[in-house]
């Protein structure tokens, strides 16, 4: 699964919330390994909830809200 990611994404998002600490900046080599590793992935992948807040897109800059951990992405009628 970890192949699969787009490890800069991952990276950029646990920074974003303030878990960049966590995870190395670039895949590390032989992560399959490391156990230590493997558990900050799953931390950040399975265990950090964002319980309100925004998500950000990238492409298009657009705010979808989080509240009590729900994301709203949905279009408004003047959006769509």
């Amino acid at each position: 699964m970890i192949p699969k990611l787009d490890w800069a994404a991952l990276w950029k998002a646990a920074e974003s919330i303030g878990h960049v600490g966590e995870l190395p900046q670039t895949l590390i080599q032989d992560f399959e390994n490391d156990e230590e590793f493997l558990k900050k992935v799953h931390h950040v992948l399975l265990e950090v909830e964002v319980i309100n807040g925004d998500l950000l897109c990238p492409e298009s800059g657009r705010k979808f809200p989080i509240n009590d951990g729900i994301p709203n992405m949905l279009f408004n009628e003047d959006e769509t």
